[in-house]
């Protein structure tokens, strides 16, 4: 014992294995001493000095792998302090982390303990600040099953033993300052666990991240969050989002990714001059593996470093903003990977997910599954939400895979999964952490919204928590996708057998707030291209697909399409390489994305077509039933006196003097026709304003029209 200290101290403090270094190093009154004491490993000798330089005291060295120990007369206020040591003959300055006092403060501890931190990240993660003027990195990491936790990184040579953190044990967290620690330092966090095993693990709150296949966390300042006004959200507006895989929509001539500055320079302009109001991201959370696309995130705060830095994301978001075009991200709640470097096993023990192979394990993607049901972990996420919100000041999130998240059955042969506490197959827990996030969301992020992918007839997910929902504000409709797509296909002479598959999904189009999607996920793992799903020759691949977009574009829901689905891309998406741009020099092609272009134009520009998007009263049947021609017939409205007459022809054959009852007399315009020669197709319409005569479809007026071979044709009311 030298003192008040015991040998094992020196030694645990010398293995790296003390779970309490604060109670061992920096500054400690013993008697009417000051003892400061130091584990410089390799240190051949310390000193004590003053910030101004002048010697306090010299260090006697109790251990020779470099435990020092300086006595100083006790006075009243703790002395500011530096050491000075010698390494091979050289002597540096530096400062002690271990001379401060705790640093998280007793509400963020609260806060963290109960689980109900809404801005976690500010607390969690590695934040540059000066203390005591002193500059450096505040490290903080949730880690209650540890039996230490260090920080390792370039400026310690990865060495577990130098920088242990101190736990708070209220809330579970283990924290440290290290002086001199600057933006861009590379670090992990080096836990022992309760097997005395040590692992590496990247910070779950780092703001970013090396490059793949390195996997540690770096030191990154936070972007100032955004001023500006965000995109309009609303149930009432055209939203109309095209759906991007950033690594993949273009790319260098040498293979090369854009970074975020570069997309912002080509794929905003482009996103404004085709008409879309929003670009919704595939996840840009860092992840190891480029085939995942980014749905097996290990870093989910912190944009992937493959296209550049946090701030350049920012400003990709702010220059989408200056362009009027609302930003989404693809969001990730419902698993992560098993990757050793990330939240698997993070302390030691099954911290972030179930530790039952029947609650915890994903069959499908041979993942983890969050334990929503720990209040810590809830945060965790809900907190995710909001940093993209507010921190970035994205515009909305779309979440992945929530019907993965609703059922404990999901995929799971009976027998291998857990019923929930009353006996059902229902996540309880995932629900009440849904409801818990769209709440922060609606009320830490006015304006913002949230999408489900949610493919079951789980109720009102689009409905708020006070009502029984889940909070989202839109539901993706995956029946319709399915139903339609599946029509569509069909060669047109058997569409008559399967024309309720059109009509169908009207019979519950109002019961959610619904996104009409035609995403990435159509287009991969042999499914094919939009354009190669279509029936028959070039000619009238391009044709249906142009009825079909002119279809999803006047029916009600918002809309989405995937990247190189504006243009007929022909080849299946592939994430290694960029979309066929080149396809552009063929008018069929550039004619379809002229067509998108339009239809994006009328969609915005026609109250009729959005503004009662998620109403009943926006849409009216004028026929659903003609399956033999394969035609369908609808209005929309806006509420306020407009109107929208949509007629679409599933088959090839031209149909003249076709009766179409509507509800107004006098002049009806064709506006858009999927058939016109703008578009390659083949001209068929109407070139004059047509006037109504007698009743029909049980109407007090009808048209006589004209319709195009597969087309979808608009056509508004101009008066008497």
């Amino acid at each position: 014992m030298t003192g008040s200290l015991d040998h094992w101290e020196i030694e645990a403090i010398c293995r790296g294995e003390h779970a309490d270094a604060f109670a061992v190093l920096g500054p400690h009154r013993v008697g009417d001493q000051l003892r400061v004491r130091a584990w410089l490993p390799g240190a051949e000798s310390l000193v004590v000095l003053t910030r101004q330089g002048h010697e306090l005291a010299t260090a006697q060295c109790l251990d020779a792998r470099g435990f020092f120990e300086a006595s100083l007369p006790a006075t009243s206020q703790m002395p500011v302090y530096q050491l000075q040591a010698v390494w091979s003959g050289k002597a540096y300055r530096l400062d002690d982390p271990y001379c401060h006092a705790p640093l998280l403060t007793d509400e963020e501890r609260w806060l963290l303990g109960e689980g109900s931190h809404r801005q976690l990240w500010r607390t969690l993660g590695a934040h540059c600040l000066t203390i005591d003027g002193v500059a450096g990195v505040r490290f903080a990491v949730w880690a209650p099953n540890a039996k230490r936790v260090a920080v390792v990184g370039d400026f310690n040579h990865w060495d577990g033993r130098r920088h242990t953190m101190r736990l708070r044990r209220e809330c579970g967290v283990w924290e440290l300052f290290l002086p001199g620690v600057e933006a861009g330092a590379r670090y992990k966090y080096e836990m022992l666990d309760w097997d005395g095993q040590r692992q590496h693990k990247a910070d779950p709150v780092a703001f970013a991240a090396e490059m793949r296949p390195a996997t540690a966390s770096i030191v990154s300042p936070l972007p100032s969050p955004p001023a500006g006004p965000r995109a309009n959200n609303q149930r009432d507006a055209a939203i109309s989002i095209y759906e991007v895989h950033p690594g993949s929509w273009r790319r260098h001539a040498d293979g090369g990714w854009l970074t975020y500055r570069e997309l912002a320079d080509q794929l905003i302009p482009y996103v404004a001059a085709m008409g879309f109001t929003h670009i919704e991201l595939l996840p840009v959370t860092e992840h190891p593996f480029d085939g995942s696309w980014g749905y097996q995130p290990t870093g989910l705060y912190a944009p992937t470093s493959r296209f550049g830095t946090p701030a350049d994301f920012a400003d990709f978001v702010t220059v989408a903003h200056a362009a009027g075009i609302g930003v989404l991200l693809d969001w990730v709640p419902g698993h992560f990977p098993t990757d050793a470097h990330g939240l698997a096993s993070f302390d030691g023990t099954h911290l972030y997910e179930h530790a039952d192979p029947r609650e915890g394990f994903h069959r499908d993607w041979h993942t983890l599954i969050y334990n929503y049901g720990r209040r810590e972990v809830a945060n965790y996420l809900s907190a995710n939400a909001l940093f993209w919100l507010q921190q970035y000041g994205v515009d909305g999130l779309r979440v992945d895979a929530v019907a993965s998240m609703l059922y404990r059955d999901y995929s799971r042969p009976e027998g291998e999964w857990v019923p929930n506490a009353h006996g059902g197959r229902e996540n309880l827990e995932a629900i009440a952490f849904l409801r818990q996030t769209n709440h922060w969301v609606g009320v830490e992020a006015p304006g913002t919204a949230t999408l489900a992918e949610e493919s079951t007839a789980f109720p009102q997910v689009s409905r708020p928590p006070e009502m029984g929902g889940l909070g989202f504000h839109y539901k993706w409709n995956m029946g319709w996708m399915h139903d339609t797509l599946d029509y569509i296909r069909r060669d047109p002479v058997h569409r008559c057998h399967h024309h309720h598959q059109l009509h169908f999904g009207l019979s519950y189009a109002f019961g959610e707030n619904y996104v009409l999607p035609l995403s990435h996920d159509e287009v991969v793992h042999g499914k094919g291209s939009l354009l190669n799903k279509m029936p028959g020759d070039d000619w009238q691949r391009f044709a249906n697909l142009r009825a079909y977009y002119g279809f999803m574009w006047a029916h009600p829901g918002k809309k989405l399409l995937f990247m190189g689905g504006e243009f007929g891309q022909c080849a299946e998406w592939n994430h290694d390489a960029s979309l066929d741009w080149q396809l552009l020099e063929h008018e069929r092609h550039a004619g379809l994305q002229r067509l998108v272009g339009d239809l994006n134009a009328l969609y915005r520009n026609t109250p009729a077509l959005h503004r009662l998007d998620c109403e009943s009263a926006g849409f009216d049947w004028v026929c659903h039933d003609d399956a033999d021609n394969s035609v369908l017939s609808f209005l929309r409205y806006d509420g306020q006196g407009g109107c929208v007459l949509v007629v679409c022809n599933f088959t090839p054959q031209v149909h003249s003097a076709y009766r179409v009852g509507v509800p107004l007399a006098g002049r009806w315009r064709e506006v858009l026709n999927t058939d016109s020669s703008r578009y390659g197709g083949s001209n068929v319409g109407q070139t004059e304003a047509q006037t109504s005569t007698a009743g029909w479809h049980g109407r007090a007026q009808s048209l006589s029209l004209t319709l195009g071979p597969l087309a979808t044709q608009f056509f508004v009311h101009e008066g008497g």
